[in-house]
């Protein structure tokens, strides 16, 4: 039997009739008043509608609410007038409620019950009079709160003068008779007449990300006046290990106000989180998939700086360790055009840290020398010629290769006794780490790896994390004999 065959057939969806209600001055019948129903009620406020809630026992934020309230089971009589019904009470009482309001024709909101819908709420992103509503039908509401969370922030900040200059253009169309089909092309000249300077676009590479990133609003609280004379400045950020707590203040500060975020893949969600006011777009670059071009991260930095925006690029760790901030700089340079650099805690140095292992310690390491794993051609000169003793190897992007360098070191004088650190997702709850010898990393260990980002130090400093790593609070991880190895995580 074909894989296909096998699989479990997806759910039925309902064919669905995506629409607007008004329900201003219409009664609406919500039975049920604990947190979900309250949890619903504020949409249908905002909506003006003339709301009757029917329960046994209602939530105090129901309470607090300008609705009538009725504390008592759900009667059929309720339905008497009612142009809408939301149903969040448990299952039964949702089926009774449809049934009934299935004879009346009434359409049925049930919450969390499909089952009992006849109407299902869609994740909703409102900006001024636009409202986006986006639905799974019925089967992932999750999906749906992410796709909204997505949405939001690539809606333009200053949409009530889209809407303006939209009103203004239909009066004209009117008058002018422009037809249906013409509007459009009409429509994106004139907001793009809003922004004094607009960028032609430039080259082929990636158009419809340089375009939706950059070629939006000039600035997130400027007029088009004001930003004409505001000048933008683009910052190179260290978001650190992972932690917002570890972030400096001055990142902190350049992330509340940015315009625009370009982040790295590494970066974490609550680092990104910062950012509440702009328009965020991925451009890391991960092993073995596809990502956006340095030379069009470049392009977008300095197209950035020339529509005046506040425009932060956000990378994992320290700007200038492994993060090709310096070719961005450089880019920005050539250009002429201002940017700075907000350093962040590198995770050479923060992921040992926070495992009880010091990069340097007297008597056991003086130096530390930090390479990257990635490709032998990068790591092969420094550590061959590398003292097996003395100094602290940190190896970012190295557990994909820990066997190879764990053996060239080996070849080179090194002890297989030479202790042994991988570390992972330093700084975040997911934090664990694996101790042993080089002669372990020789022989393959470790089999079972986390799926996070991981550093490799060798040294004889990772012999104090038996006696740190318990007050730093760092977790071990362990092989299990009997364990496949894991996919790798690089």
């Amino acid at each position: 039997m074909s894989d296909a065959g096998s699989r479990p057939a997806a759910p039925a969806t309902p064919a669905l009739f995506p629409a607007f209600l008004r329900l201003t001055g219409k009664r609406v019948l919500v039975v049920g008043a604990g947190p979900v129903a309250a949890s619903k009620l504020k949409a249908l406020v905002d909506a003006e509608a003339d709301i009757t809630v029917v329960a046994p026992v209602v939530h105090p934020d129901i309470e607090a609410q300008a609705v009538t309230i009725h504390r008592r089971a759900f009667e059929v009589s309720d339905l008497d007038g009612v142009w809408y019904v939301v149903a969040a009470a448990p299952p039964e009482v949702n089926r009774a409620v449809s049934a009934a309001a299935a004879e009346r024709r009434l359409f049925v909101n049930a919450v969390d019950d499909p089952p009992n819908a006849s109407v299902y709420l869609g994740a909703v992103v409102k900006r001024e009079d636009v409202i986006l509503a986006i639905s799974t039908s019925g089967r992932a509401p999750a999906l749906a709160g992410l796709l909204r969370e997505a949405l939001d922030r690539l809606l333009p900040r200053d949409l009530d003068a889209w809407l303006r200059v939209a009103d203004e253009e239909r009066v004209r169309w009117k008058a002018d008779g422009i037809p249906m089909e013409a509007r459009r092309p009409e429509l994106l000249r004139a907001l793009n007449a809003i922004y004094v300077g607009r960028a032609h676009h430039e080259g082929t590479v990636e158009p419809a990300v340089e375009a939706s990133i950059i070629d939006g609003p000039p600035a997130a609280d400027a007029s088009p006046a004001e930003a004409s004379v505001r000048r933008g400045l683009v910052s190179l950020v260290g978001a650190g290990p992972g932690d917002p707590e570890l972030l400096t203040a001055r990142a902190h500060t350049r992330l509340a106000e940015a315009d625009v975020v370009l982040y790295d893949a590494l970066v974490s969600p609550a680092v990104l989180a910062l950012a509440s006011h702009a328009r965020c777009l991925s451009v890391g670059k991960r092993h073995g998939r596809h990502s956006v071009s340095q030379d069009t991260i470049n392009r977008l930095l300095v197209r950035g700086a020339k529509r005046n925006q506040r425009l932060v690029r956000l990378k994992a760790g320290d700007p200038y360790v492994f993060g090709r901030g310096g070719e961005e700089a450089l880019a920005l340079a050539a250009a002429g055009l201002p940017f700075e650099v907000v350093p962040g805690v590198s995770s050479a140095i923060a992921a040992p840290a926070l495992a009880g292992i010091p990069v340097t310690h007297r008597g056991l390491a003086s130096g530390v020398l930090v390479v990257s794993g990635h490709a032998e051609s990068s790591y092969a000169p420094a550590i061959d010629s590398l003292a097996p003793k003395g100094t602290t190897l940190v190896v970012l992007m190295g557990v994909n290769t820990r066997a190879q360098i764990a053996g060239r070191l080996v070849a080179r004088g090194w002890s297989n006794a030479t202790p042994a650190a991988l570390l992972f997702a330093a700084s975040t709850p997911d934090a664990r780490t694996w101790i042993g010898t080089l002669g372990d990393l020789v022989a393959g260990a470790p089999l079972q790896l986390p799926e996070t980002p991981g550093t490799l130090v060798v040294g004889d400093v990772v012999s104090l994390a038996a006696a740190l790593a318990p007050a730093s609070g760092a977790l071990q991880v362990t092989d299990a004999a009997d364990d496949e190895p894991a996919a790798s995580n690089e």
